[in-house]
């Protein structure tokens, strides 16, 4: 079942997966079939597998999505902030004035 929801202004759908995803595991299977067949290597397939297990769509997010921005907020992006100040500290010259103003 192909949908194309909110009035044309959504991302294509086919099941679970966004079309992009679709496309990539469709890609993915064939050169893990091919690498299966010549080879008898398993990774690729595994791999697909993977990416397609994480990229499934519930509620318009993935496992996939939440494991990006993890990954690009504790690891990407920087945790740790110093701020310090290197101007110049400019004391007023009518400093007597003030105290005086302020006293009782």
């Amino acid at each position: 079942m192909y949908m194309y929801p909110d009035n044309l202004k959504g991302k294509a759908t086919l099941w679970l997966w966004y079309l992009r995803d679709i496309g990539i595991v469709g890609v993915g299977a064939i050169i893990g079939v091919i690498a299966i067949s010549h080879a008898n290597f398993y990774m690729p397939m595994a791999l697909v597998g993977c990416y397609a297990f994480l990229t499934i769509r519930m509620a318009d997010t993935s496992i996939f999505d939440f494991l990006s921005y993890a990954f690009a907020f504790f690891i990407f992006s920087q945790q740790l902030y110093k701020w310090h100040f290197t101007g110049e500290i400019k004391i007023p010259l009518n400093t007597e004035n003030r105290k005086k103003k302020w006293r009782l």
